[in-house]
């Protein structure tokens, strides 16, 4: 098996553990009542964990072995994967513009795939490591500074949205730092790009907070789903000497499938289940709808995950 299949299919039971985990987080999140106590006494809740955990470990391998270009985008598939299990699981139905949006993803992804050649493993030198962290550092800077001078909530939650996605990108650029060099031996030498995940992961975390709180949970997670994938590709393209198939025509039409791919993620992430099809949720028969705030978290779960 070449490293480019075996990434894909790491890629791809990553994306089906992570899907399992938001799935079994959200029915917690609705029939549980949010204390944390009583989570951490929940064996169900334990497993969701177990799952992401997976999901993680699975990730950073398939980035060992495979291109940014290719392994960020997959983990949209989290999402895809979700709809039709949730359906078996939890006779959860999706709604009409799910379903376009997991149709419009899968095309993408498969014609960005199609289009991704084996690029080897390539690590950056400490200047270009600097310069990295250093651009990366600025761009935050500069976003938080015009999220500041904006007056609408909603913009300024959608400049904070692309600072996350920039952040939690970058923090998966580093981890492919980090797993192409333990895989070669050098575990001490991954230590510098450790903390630069570390500081990414947990900027990225709180300024996909704040920018839930600005743009709500739809705008700023369809920003963040799409942001972050074309940050990891364009890193991985420019520093990881990654090529698509096909010279210039193969990096137009992978172009193509990407905004095609972003376009259903909008999609989904965008949905309103509970208004879309009556059966959404995780109501059964004679079962009360979850209130507000439960719908809130379960929508939650779908968010892709730091490192993603």
């Amino acid at each position: 098996m070449s490293s480019l299949a075996l990434s894909l299919l790491l890629s791809l039971v990553s994306a089906v553990a992570y899907a399992a985990g938001a799935i079994v987080q959200e029915h917690v999140a609705a029939a549980g009542d949010g204390r944390p106590l009583a989570l951490a006494r929940n064996l169900v809740w334990w497993g969701a964990v177990t799952l992401n955990g997976v999901g993680a470990v699975l990730h950073v391998v398939a980035l060992a072995y495979g291109p940014l270009s290719l392994v960020q985008p997959l983990g949209a598939l989290t999402i895809v994967f979700a709809l039709p299990m949730a359906a078996v699981f939890v006779r959860r139905r999706a709604g009409a513009a799910a379903r376009r949006g997991a149709i419009l993803t899968a095309v993408g992804l498969a014609g960005l795939l199609a289009l991704t050649g084996d690029g080897g493993a390539h690590t950056l030198d400490g200047p270009d490591r600097l310069l990295l962290a250093g651009v990366t550092l600025g761009a935050l800077t500069a976003f938080l500074l015009v999220s500041g001078a904006v007056p609408r909530p909603m913009t300024r939650g959608v400049v904070l949205a692309v600072a996350a996605g920039v952040a939690f990108g970058m923090a998966s650029v580093f981890t492919k730092e980090v797993a192409v060099q333990w895989s070669s031996g050098a575990v001490t030498a991954g230590v510098p790009s450790l903390a630069a995940i570390v500081a990414l992961a947990g900027a990225g975390l709180l300024l996909s907070q704040a920018a839930y709180r600005g743009a709500g949970l739809t705008a700023a997670l369809a920003t963040v789903t799409v942001v972050n994938p074309v940050v990891a590709a364009v890193v991985g393209i420019t520093m990881f000497d990654e090529r698509f198939l096909h010279g210039t025509a193969g990096t137009v039409l992978a172009l193509v499938c990407g905004a095609v791919a972003a376009g259903g993620i909008v999609l989904l992430t965008t949905q309103r289940p509970d208004t879309e099809c009556p059966a959404a949720g995780l109501r059964g028969p004679g079962r009360p709808a979850r209130s507000g705030r439960a719908r809130a978290r379960g929508r939650q779960t779908l968010a892709p995950p730091a490192l993603r």
